[in-house]
């Protein structure tokens, strides 16, 4: 399995009624985008949420996130969540909901 497909399901349901979204597989994983821009993807059953430069301390302040390393070096502006950080449909939200805040201030693709 190279993604949690029920993880994608709920983040898929999170955004039920939104437009402009998609997705795209990549990173071995899922990607979703809002005009053309990631803001929150899965990798194996980890959520890996775009937060932005800004926003990058702070989301590593909260309980199960870490920086995204996946090509080995710490990416700014980009965190893993762990299962323990997006247990509950709230929890989720919040994490995806940031990542749709970065994403709304970058000019579409």
């Amino acid at each position: 399995m190279a993604y949690d497909e029920q993880l994608a399901e709920r983040v898929r349901l999170t955004l039920a009624g939104r437009e402009g979204h998609s997705e795209r597989k990549m990173f071995g994983g899922i990607a979703f985008m809002l005009a053309g821009n990631m803001f929150c993807g899965i990798v194996k059953d980890e959520l890996m949420v775009r937060v932005g430069p800004e926003r990058h301390d702070d989301a590593l302040s909260q309980p199960h996130a870490r920086p995204m390393d996946f090509t080995g070096r710490a990416m700014r502006g980009m965190v893993y969540v762990q299962r323990d950080g997006f247990r509950t449909d709230s929890d989720l939200k919040q994490w995806v909901e940031l990542g749709l805040m970065f994403a709304v201030s970058l000019p579409p693709k």
